[in-house]
């Protein structure tokens, strides 16, 4: 079946950025899955051994980051995630049942405020504790998982991707 944005509930339609998808609003409940890559596809974070990715400084630092996020930003719940030589794999889930006020409501970034803070935050640390040359890539590849099938997909994707790396394009080998 092909994917028609147009189908999508009103709710999820928003104008967004030009690289955002401009049919969806990324503020709303529902499971995303993002892919945050370095700049260049540069192998920042560690590598990968016997299937198993073994985190440098700087692969903890953004692996610590991802959890900040979740304690920070109450809505939402990070559903799964893996931290990769040179990106990021991570399902967010920005929550339904957040409750409080107006004011603790402001605190509810949608997903490119989330990635902002994300990035930015880890790029700091990781500046301050000695790599000044790290950078990001420019925006992160996102999708609103749709289905329960999607997600559980999403989930695989993310349990077994140190296990593929040796097949991935971005890997030097």
């Amino acid at each position: 079946m092909e994917f028609d944005p147009h189908n999508l509930p009103k709710e999820y339609r928003f104008k967004r950025r030009l690289n955002r998808a401009n049919f969806i609003n990324y503020s709303l409940p529902g499971f995303y899955n993002l892919t945050i890559c370095t700049k260049d596809k540069m192998h920042w974070f560690g590598h990968v051994v016997n299937g198993k990715m073994v985190l440098s400084p700087w692969g903890n630092i953004a692996h610590e980051q991802l959890l900040w996020l979740e304690k920070q930003f109450q809505h939402i719940r990070l559903d799964g995630f893996v931290v990769m030589p040179n990106h990021v794999h991570v399902i967010v889930e920005i929550r339904r049942d957040v409750v409080g006020n107006g004011r603790d409501r402001s605190l509810q970034k949608p997903i490119p405020e989330l990635m902002g803070a994300f990035k930015t935050t880890s790029s700091k640390i990781i500046h301050q504790r000695g790599l000044p040359g790290f950078r990001w890539q420019k925006s992160y590849y996102d999708r609103l998982l749709r289905t329960d099938d999607e997600l559980e997909h999403a989930r695989w994707y993310i349990r077994t991707n140190p296990e593929r790396w040796y097949r991935d394009r971005n890997n030097d080998k």
